[in-house]
């Protein structure tokens, strides 16, 4: 199964956003899927419950760090993650994202994380 659809289903299995994204990356990032859940548990409906970054997208950047564990800084990387997930997605605030002040749904749950993922993929070169 592509990674992308991985994720989707994972999110569908009792994961949140974060959750489901970084555990599609296990291959990458050398911890217990488990321990990536726990990782991932606060972000659920966004940072701060909808008020900051989108699940999805901290769930790539967690996966970016740990797949670039080597010790070398990847800022670079993950601002350019960032911004190919806002040109993706409209946004990377989960409220905006949602739509909730705006009734305007930019991009819903399963395709921030398809996005995600997708992002993350090219970043590595997969």
């Amino acid at each position: 199964m592509e990674r992308t659809e991985r994720a989707v289903g994972l999110k569908h299995d009792r994961n949140n956003c974060c959750q489901a994204v970084v555990r599609a990356f296990v291959d990458v990032c050398d911890l217990p899927e488990e321990t990536l859940s726990a990782m991932g548990a606060p972000f659920g409906s966004g940072m701060g419950n909808m008020e900051g970054t989108c699940g999805a997208l901290v769930g790539a950047e967690m996966a970016l760090g740990l797949a670039r564990a080597d010790g070398r800084a990847c800022h670079r990387d993950a601002a350019e993650l960032l911004e190919g997930f806002r040109r993706r997605c409209g946004s990377t605030i989960c409220s905006e994202l949602k739509g909730r002040d705006t009734g305007v749904i930019l991009c819903p749950c399963d395709d921030c994380v398809r996005n995600a993922v997708l992002e993350l993929e090219r970043m590595l070169g997969e």
